[in-house]
């Protein structure tokens, strides 16, 4: 068995899955095969995965956002791909676990997790995930659990605010933007982004827009409780693969990067991984310059071993350490 959880989150036009060869090649996906979309988005990479299952495989799709997962489950269905071919459950990658037991699966041969943000979550203005078009800022994958970004900067002191900023997104300008933006009421999208500015006046708008970007990325993380979804999955992943399986994660900031390059590192250490990739796979040139949100994307590989552990469980060291 294999499966992969990949996003697929870019919708078919405009915004495209990003790295689909890259992260194909890493997986090699075959016929017979049960493929795991954890994060499924818009179904991009979904659709390349499916044909290379049959005859014979599966593809599980999940996804924590309730609203995208049924448009997505009814767009494979108008494409012909059925129940028997194309699972579709509510959850998250930390509870891929749970997800595989239900469905009586013990081990697979490959996974993949796409950490990126989804197109459709980004545009819609509702979601408040973006400063792009004006919404109430939100920012739940799940708008029926948790409390929303609003919420938590009312809430926050400046203190906390600037290690979030620090650790959540590498902002430069932390302290300076916590000390502004720490325990006020902010209604919408445009408002926190016209805060800002303010804060940024005498900067040019390009560093200005980078900072909103920063700011926005580190509540989305925290409000998704995103890091600790990661590293739940990265502590179990090597007993979800089978001797020989291969994981992939694709990963859009340093935080991300850092946590699963450190998880992967201990699993080689470990002996859990008997290969992983020595430097993270970036997009080509072209991918870049014709879809832009791919820029900053990473994917990192590794290869379980073929010796199975009693306790197949990864101790990762904090992210922080070097």
């Amino acid at each position: 068995m294999a499966i992969v959880l990949a996003s697929g989150k870019t919708p078919a036009g405009t915004h495209r899955p990003i790295m689909v060869s890259e992260t194909l090649d890493a997986l090699r996906p075959r016929p017979g095969e049960i493929f795991v979309d954890g994060t499924l988005g818009y179904g991009g990479h979904a659709l390349a995965i499916l044909p290379k299952l049959v005859p014979g495989g599966k593809l599980i799709g999940i996804d924590a956002d309730p609203i995208e997962l049924q448009k997505t489950e009814s767009r494979l269905r108008e494409q012909a791909w059925s129940e028997d071919l194309a699972v579709i459950r509510r959850s998250n990658f930390a509870g891929l676990p749970q997800v595989l037991a239900a469905l009586g699966i013990e081990a697979v041969d490959g996974l993949l997790v796409d950490l990126g943000v989804s197109s459709m979550q980004l545009d819609n203005p509702a979601r408040g995930f973006s400063a792009k078009f004006d919404g109430p800022l939100d920012m739940r994958m799940n708008p029926a659990r948790g409390y929303p970004a609003s919420a938590l900067l009312a809430k926050s002191s400046p203190a906390s605010l600037q290690l979030l900023l620090e650790s959540h997104a590498d902002e430069p300008h932390a302290a300076l933007l916590a000390s502004e933006l720490a325990g006020r009421n902010f209604s919408s999208t445009m408002a926190l982004a016209d805060a800002i500015r303010t804060v940024h006046v005498r900067v040019s708008k390009a560093d200005q827009d980078a900072s909103i970007r920063r700011v926005f990325q580190a509540l989305r993380i925290e409000v998704n409780d995103e890091f600790s979804a990661l590293e739940t999955l990265l502590r179990f992943l090597p007993g979800l693969l089978r001797p020989g399986g291969r994981a992939a994660i694709l990963t859009f900031h340093s935080g991300e990067d850092r946590r699963v390059k450190k998880a992967f590192l201990a699993g080689k250490s470990g002996g859990w991984f008997d290969d992983i990739a020595p430097e993270p796979v970036r997009p080509s040139t072209e991918e870049r310059r014709d879809n832009p949100r791919s820029t900053s994307a990473k994917l990192r590989w590794a290869r379980r071993s073929t010796r199975l552990p009693e306790d197949p469980v990864v101790s990762v060291p904090h992210p922080s350490l070097k």
